[in-house]
């Protein structure tokens, strides 16, 4: 069975986790730069998205249900909403069966650590094979969608 998880925004990721072989693959959340009232701005691609998706035969998705975080700008917001939409429109139209999952609820079940390494060191521990994916500050994203698709798969 292949279970992915998803990380969504723009630093996010999406995890393939192989149940029976044990194989993890990881892939940063594909993006485009598009122009917008004369800014360069990033967001999520939708094509690529759905190709990765599909070439991935993925049984299951368990994607992060995510809110707006106090603080964050109205124009943050409504991007991260947007990107957030794409990628539950891709998966409604290859008819990906998914669950919905809050932040809180996968990080306590995989045992999460706090602070800003913990997905990634717990990452590590749980795919050791697949250390690398996690080497770098950035890859927090890679750890947090490895935690979710490793969540899913043990639900």
């Amino acid at each position: 069975m292949i279970i992915l998880g998803i990380d969504p925004g723009l630093s996010g990721a999406l995890a393939f986790f192989n149940t029976d072989a044990g194989h993890l693959s990881v892939l940063d959340m594909p993006t485009v730069e598009l122009k917008r009232n004369s800014k360069t701005k990033r967001e999520v691609s939708p094509a690529q998205l759905a190709e990765f998706i599909r070439m991935g035969n993925v049984d299951h998705c368990f994607l992060e249900k995510v809110n707006a975080m106090p603080g964050q700008g109205v124009s943050s917001v409504f991007a991260f909403g947007r990107s957030t939409g794409m990628i539950e429109g891709v998966l409604a139209a290859l008819k990906i069966r998914t669950t919905m999952v809050q932040p809180q609820a996968w990080q306590k079940a995989v045992g999460q650590r706090p602070g800003k390494d913990g997905s990634r060191q717990r990452a590590a521990e749980l795919f050791p094979v697949y250390v690398n994916l996690f080497a770098l500050k950035k890859h927090d994203g890679r750890a947090d969608a490895a935690l979710i698709a490793w969540y899913g798969a043990t639900r």
